[in-house]
Parts: structure tokens; C-alpha cells; sequence
């Protein structure tokens, strides 16, 4: 989330910027280019009052032109701008440089035409800073109400053009600054949004991997997030109620029934004895009975590993591997399988010794039952980077895919193998005593044929 959500903040802060930063830059422009106008306008009305005073009859007329051309060339001098008085036939009365002479065409004369119906020019046209152009500007000079002649004057505008692209540098600059403002505020507040989000989805990470008592700190983001913070705590302390309430039930369950399963087995052995030895009823019935104190035996074992919290240790697996191995290999001599283990010679991972030892004997004795006489069962250990494993691999006749998909789930079977003793919770109590500090099992193949089983255990203490 936070890597759509802190784009899409800078996006739509930039398109703000950049929506104030072009008024800004274009008005920027037009403000320098106006005051360039009205400098030039007050220009031509200074020169249009001494031009104004110059008359064919007046006998200092001659005096009057010369002072004006005089100016003219000073101020062509000074700041390189074309300036002249013309009349209406375009000859010139004075002028500066004595090159200049009026346009044909174009801005230039636009303003001297407007200029003679006894207007002002309007605005020029808008030079841009990647734009060599001039700004011309004209003036009518009026004598006894008729214009006798037009002040013109033809600015260059590079130190325009150079002040506006400065500005506009510095517009670019603190629109730069802001922007990096704006992201510096964008990440504290997603950051800020999203840190109930992240930490409702740590404890929902914890609560799936069995630590039923991870809850959230509601007090940090807004309003809303930190009431469904709330929520949630309240959503899993009653969820931890309830698993609580399942996990003491089956546990009270299983141990009343114990007492009544041993009288009524000690019953059947009474009864046993005033009838033949070889009564395959009696037989039966034993059988039947001590799989149901069995399937009582493991219901209170699974109860009891789900309401324990592991003990979590770094220890070295390898030692705790061969140990287990050395327990079940009578059983396995007996059976005619061999029993080997492999693989490192350390391992270190954090585990709970005895929830380990326990998935182990559920792990390798479901590998020795399975397994015919004259094959293999290879428990392998090895270290990875970030977690240590302990494979068991047998030559039993191994699990379709389908059944893949459920082994370990409680109290399930394989079809296939239902002559065979046990109550089907082996496997899902090593789950969750593994789960209980951060390890897995996982069930494959084993070609050509056979059940490898994987435990894995990180070798980095996890939070929670």
C-alpha cells in the first residue's frame, strides 16, 4: 500500500505545484515586460514634448531639432535603443542611429500606424526568454490637435529576457525545495496512515502462525485505524476465548474418559478369562480398545501443545536428531529397516528441545511404520542461511497428490493405509508443536516412491 499511496501523494502535489508555478512564471514575464513598456512609453513622451515645440515657422526650430537628435543619440548611445520622431510619410525628423529607419511591415509599424490616428501602442506582444525579439513603442506628437508626427522607439530586450529567466530559475528552485518538502510530508504521513496497517498486519502474521496473544498498540494513526485497532484486539481476544474454551473442553473431555476406558478395558479382561483364549471377539474388542486409549492419549497431547508456548532455545539439532535416531533404531532393527542419519555435522536453529524431540518420534515413527522390511528410512540434517532443516525420507508407498494436500490434518488417513495402527493426530501435533516457535513441516514425494517429510527451523530468534 504504501508504495501506491507515496506516489500518488507526490504526484498530485507536483501537479499542484507546477499548476501555481506556470501562473506565477507567466505573470512573472508579463510584469517585466510591462515595466519595460512604461519606461519606454514615459521615454517617447519626453521626446514628444520637445518634438512638439518644433515648427517649420519657428525661427529656433533648427536649434530645437539639433537638441533633440542630440538626446536621440545619447540615449541610442546609452542604451542601445532605437528612438526617432517621424512624420507621417515616414520621413524622419530625428533619429538614432542614422541607420534606422521605420519597418515596412510587422511590430514596428503597427505601432507607428495606431500611433498616427493619435493612440498609443498597446501591449507588444509577450517576449519570451528563448525568443530573440523587441519591444516597440510608439507616440503621437499632437500640435493644435492633429498628430504632426510619432515618437517610435525600438527596445531590445536581452537584459528582459535575462531578469525573467533568473526569476523563473528561482521559481524552479523553490518549487524544487517544496517539492522535496512535500515528500519529506508525504512519507511522515503515510508513514503516520500506514503504521496501524503494518502493525495489524504483523499481529495478524503472529495470530496465523499460532501466537494467539499478539495484540495491537492502539494509540499511533488516524482516528479510524486506531478504532479498528481496537477492534481487532477485541475481534482476537475473543477468538483466544474460544480456541481456549475448544483446546480445555477436548482436554477435560479426554481425561475423564480415561478412567472410564480403563475400567471398561479391565472389564473386557475379566470377561476374557471365562471365555476360550483364542476368542476373536475378545481379540477384537482389546484392539478396539486400546486404539481408542491411544486416540484419547493423543487428544490430550494435541490440547496440551496447543495451549503450551514453546521454549524457545539455540541449540545445535544435530545432537537432539542423533538422539532420537538412536531411540527408534530398535524399533527399526526389529523391523528390518534401516535407519540412517546424514548430512551436517552442526546445526544451529532456535527450537523448543522437547517440542522438537516429540515432531521427530511422530515424524520418524510414521517413516518406520510405512516403510517394508529390507529399505531405507534417511534422516538428513542440514544448515541453510536463514533456516536448518531435518529431512526424513522412507521407502514406504508414499501419499498421491491429493493426499499431499491433507496429510496432517487431524485425524485423517490414507484409504490406503487403514490396516495400519494410529489415530491420524501424529502428524498435526508435530505441526503445531513445531508452529509454536516459528518451524514448519512439510510433506513431498520421494521418488521412485516414498514420503519425504521436512522440518524447517529458523536460525534467527523471531519477534513475538
Amino acid at each position: 500500500m504504501r508504495s501506491r499511496l507515496l506516489p500518488l501523494l507526490i504526484v498530485l502535489m507536483a501537479a499542484v505545484l507546477v499548476t501555481l508555478g506556470f501562473p506565477l512564471a507567466i505573470s512573472v514575464a508579463a510584469a517585466e515586460q510591462q515595466r519595460l513598456v512604461i519606461d519606454r512609453i514615459d521615454d517617447t513622451a519626453r521626446f514628444a514634448a520637445l518634438a512638439q515645440a518644433i515648427t517649420d515657422t519657428s525661427p529656433d526650430s533648427e536649434e530645437r531639432r539639433r537638441t533633440l537628435q542630440t538626446d536621440l543619440e545619447v540615449y541610442a548611445s546609452v542604451y542601445d535603443i532605437r528612438a526617432g520622431v517621424f512624420f507621417q510619410d515616414d520621413q524622419a525628423l530625428a533619429k538614432a542611429p542614422g541607420f534606422w529607419a521605420l519597418p515596412a511591415e510587422g511590430e514596428g509599424r503597427t505601432a507607428f500606424d495606431e500611433a498616427l490616428l493619435g493612440r498609443r501602442s498597446h501591449d507588444p506582444p509577450q517576449v519570451w526568454p528563448w525568443q530573440d525579439g523587441r519591444v516597440v513603442v510608439a507616440s503621437p506628437v499632437v500640435r493644435d490637435g492633429d498628430v504632426v508626427a510619432v515618437v517610435v522607439i525600438d527596445s531590445p530586450t536581452g537584459e528582459m529576457r535575462s531578469r525573467i529567466l533568473r526569476t523563473w530559475l528561482l521559481i524552479g528552485l523553490g518549487e524544487a525545495l517544496a517539492l522535496l518538502v512535500a515528500v519529506a510530508a508525504a512519507v511522515r504521513l503515510t508513514g503516520w496512515v500506514l503504521l496501524p496497517v503494518r502493525t495489524l498486519d504483523a499481529a495478524t502474521r503472529d495470530i496465523a502462525g499460532g501466537r494467539m496473544r499478539s495484540r495491537v498498540a492502539a494509540s499511533a494513526g488516524p482516528p479510524e485505524l486506531r478504532h479498528l485497532a481496537r477492534s481487532f484486539n477485541e475481534m482476537a481476544d475473543n477468538v483466544e476465548d474460544v480456541l481456549e474454551q475448544q483446546r480445555a473442553f477436548v482436554a477435560d473431555a479426554s481425561h475423564q474418559l480415561r478412567n472410564p476406558l480403563a475400567a471398561l478395558l479391565l472389564r473386557i479382561e475379566l470377561l476374557a478369562l471365562e471365555l476360550p483364549e483364542d476368542s476373536e471377539e475378545i481379540a477384537a474388542v482389546r484392539t478396539e480398545g486400546k486404539r481408542l486409549a491411544r486416540v484419547l492419549d493423543d487428544l490430550l497431547d494435541l490440547a496440551l501443545a496447543e495451549h503450551a508456548e514453546a521454549d524457545l532455545q539455540l541449540i545445535d539439532i544435530v545432537p537432539l536428531t542423533a538422539e532420537r535416531v538412536a531411540s527408534w533404531r530398535p524399533m527399526a532393527d526389529r523391523e528390518g529397516v534401516r535407519l540412517t542419519l546424514e548430512g551436517a555435522p552442526a546445526a544451529t536453529a532456535w527450537a523448543d528441545p522437547v517440542a522438537l524431540s516429540s515432531a521427530l518420534d511422530a515424524v520418524i515413527d510414521n517413516a518406520l511404520k510405512f516403510t517394508p522390511a529390507g529399505e531405507d528410512v534417511t534422516v538428513s540434517v542440514a544448515a541453510g542461511t536463514r533456516t536448518a532443516t531435518v529431512v526424513v525420507a522412507d521407502r514406504g508407498p508414499g501419499l498421491t497428490e491429493a493426499e499431499l494436500e491433507r496429510v496432517g490434518d487431524r485425524f485423517w488417513r490414507s484409504t490406503r493405509h487403514q490396516n495400519v495402527s494410529g489415530s491420524g493426530l501424529g502428524l498435526s501435533i508435530s505441526r503445531v508443536l513445531l508452529a509454536a516457535g516459528g518451524g514448519l513441516i512439510a510433506y513431498g514425494h520421494h521418488p521412485p516412491h516414498g514420503l519425504r517429510v521436512t522440518v524447517s527451523l529458523p536460525r534467527e530468534r523471531r519477534g513475538g
